[in-house]
């Protein structure tokens, strides 16, 4: 379901086109009360050693998205946005609810057909090529569908036989293990906790190894253990796939993405790293300085050096010095400084979400 926003975008999605030729992905839950208790959360177990084919040459372009737009009716869902991913990025889409993440990757996944723009998928193009094009993707959807009254290992099997996998029982092994899932891989899906269904969906997205993983808040449901698992197993898989996730925790993005989108009302506001969108935030680079002793006059003799833009006093004893252009300039300080007496220094990060909240206030209001 499409996030929702305060405002004026849609607190209900119209539903999707049924995707042509996607049986893994169109099939609909049943829904059914949990009649076993959940199994206790367990560590992924590692892969078994198997001889993976060998990649394509690395940098290449699998996913690109020329000037998407999907409107329903007034209310512009995604807004002419186009952009490239390679393999080896890790893209992380984010921005308020509401904002069109979730109808883009409906979009790039074939789930939705666009107003207008084409989507190509590791050189097939959406429109004309269907077919080739969703065999490069996995897609874990926000709320991914399965059958509650089939067992993990059935489900998987379902799935890996509407894809035509060739090795079906050695697909499941890969994935059972890479996913934590070996301990209730007998249990039937109903009877499982949210953190292993969660499980079960990632599962389906990566058993025919696909190039390209479109993943909507993949950790939703997770415990901070099985979260940074999942965060380490798409780290691994960054190197040989183009992945992207949409996430409402920031700092998920900063540990496993190299690259970062801010959308907001259908529109990209910015495409950077989470580095470079680091070094924007406020307060990047700020210096909390406290003294022992009061000191009237240091905010002024501070803030007469030229590579100070200004100083935050919050006492006669402590201010916050802003540096010229967000750089580091702790060490001319603290030669500055030297002879007073110092009680603390603090050189503070720039964070995701300041710079978040900076971009889209107003714009999403």
């Amino acid at each position: 379901m499409e996030e929702s926003s305060s405002s004026d975008t849609l607190t209900e999605e119209p539903p999707a086109e049924e995707a042509e030729e996607a049986a893994a992905e169109s099939v609909e839950p049943e829904e059914s009360a949990p009649d076993e208790a959940p199994a206790e959360e367990e560590p992924v177990e590692e892969e078994p050693a198997e001889e993976a084919a060998a990649p394509a040459p690395a940098g290449e372009t699998l996913v690109q998205a020329e000037g998407l737009a999907k409107h329903y009716g007034p209310i512009r869902a995604v807004d002419g946005i186009s952009f490239n991913v390679r393999r080896g990025e890790v893209l992380g889409f984010l921005g308020p609810n509401g904002a069109g993440k979730t109808t883009a990757m409906r979009l790039i996944t074939g789930f939705l057909e666009p107003d207008a723009g084409r989507v190509e998928v590791a050189g097939h193009d959406l429109a004309c090529e269907s077919l080739q094009a969703r065999q490069k993707i996995g897609y874990l959807p926000e709320n991914a569908p399965a059958y509650g009254e089939m067992t993990v290992t059935g489900f998987l099997e379902f799935i890996a036989e509407a894809r035509a996998i060739d090795d079906i029982p050695g697909a499941i092994a890969r994935v059972v293990a890479r996913t934590g899932l070996t301990k209730v891989q007998h249990q039937t899906i109903e009877t499982l906790s949210k953190g292993f269904k969660r499980r079960v969906g990632l599962a389906q997205a990566l058993i025919h190894d696909p190039e390209v993983l479109i993943l909507d808040e993949p950790t939703d449901g997770l415990d901070p253990n099985q979260k940074a698992l999942v965060q380490e197993l798409l780290s691994d898989l960054a190197a040989e796939k183009c992945i992207i996730v949409s996430t409402h925790i920031l700092d998920e993005v900063e540990r496993i993405c190299n690259r970062a989108m801010i959308i907001s009302q259908g529109r990209i506001l910015v495409d950077s790293t989470p580095q470079d969108l680091i070094a924007l935030a406020p307060n990047h680079n700020v210096i909390r300085l406290t003294l022992h002793e009061d000191d009237p006059t240091l905010a002024a003799r501070i803030e007469a050096e030229p590579w100070c833009a200004r100083v935050e006093t919050y006492s006669a004893s402590t201010i916050d010095v802003h540096p010229e252009g967000g750089e580091n300039h702790l060490m001319k300080l603290l030669d500055l400084v030297k002879e007073l007496p110092i009680q603390d220094v603090r050189l503070q990060e720039g964070r995701l979400e300041d710079l978040f909240r900076k971009i889209t206030e107003g714009v999403s209001a």
